[in-house]
């Protein structure tokens, strides 16, 4: 076990993340980080495009979709992008998901895609025949029309029954049209590869999030990763998204950070600390301050709702982030 101070694991959880301004292409990137979280809210990019500008700064967003869809060196499962390397560890983690009814979600899945047999095999056989295809084209009249909304996708019953055949591997996220997701047969989107049991999966997905992650907190103190070094970190600047890896854990960013940071999107307005989608300050090692950017699509601007502790650097990180969003100019509200 490897012990280091505050100071040093610091260092070190910057260095892992690759926001000591070391990151190199999208791809490196992904292959480091291990995922990339995807979410729709886009108050000013989607995360898994934030994520990559603050390592990166100013990239060409359509190289992601070069990698994912025509490369295919990435890879969409479960919400998250992957390195395709890493798809021997998710399969075994489908192959869990079709075989568990430990949980209730779990159970009710399977029971789902029983009672919903006929449009399953619809669903499937149009993908075989006309794939990719997004789901508006996948009605049918055996498409279930439940008594209730799903608590999570309301009537949205097509969508629903994809959604579980993707966590299963059954099919495949193959492209997209705007924000529509394009569906495809798994076993004609993955390509073929190695069988790894799920408890070697876990073992290995463990070790490759300590790495990314660079240190870990322990009942002795903070535990670092072997092959992260604690030398200086540049004192470059960026804002990290809600959803970035350096801070996702709240308690261990205050713990490693001493900033406390909530994100508080689904906090009435009034009862608000600070606004609506803020964003971290990083400046070295060191968490100085928060920002509230917007981009206004229709004026093409990036706006400033809102700047609280140590900005003075915030500039040099709005230039760079207006670049990389294209906006024409930077103003504060």
């Amino acid at each position: 076990m490897r012990l280091v101070s505050s100071e040093q694991a610091r260092r070190i959880a910057v260095r892992a993340q690759l926001l000591d301004g070391s990151a190199t292409t999208i791809l490196d990137t992904v292959r480091t980080l291990g995922f990339l979280q995807i979410d729709p809210i886009s108050t000013v990019a989607p995360p898994q495009q934030l994520v990559l500008w603050s390592r990166l700064g100013p990239y060409d967003i359509a190289e992601l979709d070069r990698l994912l869809w025509d490369e295919r060196s990435l890879f969409e499962w479960n919400a998250y992008i992957w390195p395709i390397e890493a798809l021997p560890l998710v399969r075994a983690r489908m192959r869990r998901r079709r075989r568990s009814r430990h949980y209730a979600h779990e159970q009710w899945s399977h029971e789902f895609l029983q009672r919903n047999a006929r449009f399953k095999r619809y669903v499937l056989r149009e993908l075989d025949r006309n794939g990719p295809m997004p789901s508006r084209e996948l009605r049918h009249e055996s498409a279930p029309r439940p008594d209730e909304p799903h608590r999570w996708w309301g009537s949205r019953e097509v969508t629903l029954m994809l959604e579980i055949l993707h966590a299963y591997g059954v099919v495949a996220v193959a492209g997209r049209q705007g924000k529509q997701r394009l569906w495809d047969l798994a076993e004609r989107w993955y390509p073929p590869g190695e069988t790894m049991s799920a408890r070697e999966a876990d073992r290995t997905l463990a070790e490759q999030r300590f790495r990314a992650l660079g240190v870990r907190l322990t009942k002795a103190g903070w535990e670092a990763h072997p092959d992260v070094s604690d030398e200086p970190v540049p004192e470059r600047v960026t804002f990290l998204s809600p959803f970035d890896r350096l801070i996702h854990d709240r308690d261990r960013a205050e713990a490693l950070f001493d900033f406390r940071y909530r994100l508080e999107m689904y906090v009435p307005k009034a009862k608000r600390e600070y606004g609506y989608y803020v964003l971290p300050i990083l400046t070295g090692d060191r968490l100085v301050g928060r920002i509230e950017p917007r981009l206004d699509r229709k004026a093409n601007a990036l706006e400033v709702i809102g700047a609280w502790g140590d900005t003075s650097r915030a500039d040099e990180a709005l230039g760079s982030l207006a670049d990389f969003l294209r906006a024409d100019q930077v103003s504060s509200t």
